[in-house]
C-alpha cells in the first residue's frame, strides 16, 4: 500500500509538471491532476491539500535537481571566471523554463511564509555554489559579492521577463550583458570571446 501510493504521488507530481510547460499556472487544477493520473478528483485531495501544496513539493523535490544541473555546468569549466559565467547561464537558462516561472510565480501568491522561507533557503544554496569561484579569483568579500551577484542575475530574469509582453532585447542578449557585468563590472560591454562558456555557445 505504502509503495502503490508513492506511485501515485510521484504521477501525479510528473502531471503537475507536463500542466505547468504546457499552461502555467492557470493549468494546474485538480481535475487537471485527475485526468491525467485517472484518479477521481477526491482522490487527490487524499495526497495534496491543496495547489499550494502540490507546488511545495515540486519545489522541494525539483529545486535541489535544478542547482544540480547549475552546479554540473560550474564544475565544466576549468577556470572560476567560466564557473562563474556558467553560474550565470545556468540560471537564466532555469528561469526560462515555463515550469520553472510557474513555480516561482505560485510559490509567491499561494505559499505561506514558513513553505515561503524552505524555498528561499533552497534559492540560497545556489549562491553558495559560486561562493568559492570568487574567492578563487582573489576577491577579499567574496559573500557579499555572491548576494549581490545574484541581485544581477535576478534583474536578468526580470528583463527577460518583460521581453516576453513586448518588444526588447534577446535572451542571449540578455544573458551574454548580464555574464559581462558580473565579470567585467559596468565596463565591460561583452563577454570576452576566449571564456570558456562562452566558446561552447
Amino acid at each position: 500500500m505504502a509503495e502503490h501510493r508513492q506511485l501515485q504521488r510521484a504521477a501525479l507530481l510528473d502531471a503537475a509538471r507536463s500542466l505547468l510547460t504546457e499552461g502555467g499556472m492557470e493549468a494546474l487544477t485538480f481535475p487537471a491532476l485527475a485526468a491525467r493520473t485517472g484518479l477521481a478528483r477526491s482522490s487527490v485531495y487524499e495526497y495534496f491539500r491543496s495547489r499550494a501544496a502540490v507546488v511545495e513539493v515540486l519545489c522541494e523535490v525539483d529545486f535541489p535537481l535544478w542547482a544540480a544541473e547549475i552546479e554540473a555546468g560550474m564544475e565544466s569549466s576549468d577556470s572560476a571566471a567560466g564557473r562563474i559565467e556558467a553560474y550565470v547561464r545556468g540560471q537564466l537558462a532555469l528561469a526560462g523554463d515555463p515550469r520553472h516561472r510557474a513555480v516561482t510565480a505560485i510559490s509567491v501568491l499561494e505559499l505561506d511564509e514558513a513553505a515561503r522561507e524552505r524555498i528561499r533557503a533552497a534559492h540560497g544554496k545556489l549562491v553558495g555554489l559560486v561562493i568559492q569561484a570568487l574567492e578563487d579569483l582573489g576577491h577579499e568579500q567574496p559573500r557579499l559579492a555572491a548576494a549581490l551577484l545574484q541581485g544581477i542575475v535576478e534583474a536578468a530574469v526580470r528583463q527577460a521577463e518583460q521581453r516576453a509582453a513586448g518588444p526588447a532585447e534577446g535572451p542571449d542578449v540578455i544573458a551574454d550583458a548580464a555574464v559581462a557585468l558580473a565579470l567585467h563590472g559596468l565596463g565591460g560591454s561583452r563577454v570576452e570571446t576566449g571564456s570558456p562558456v562562452a566558446a561552447e555557445r
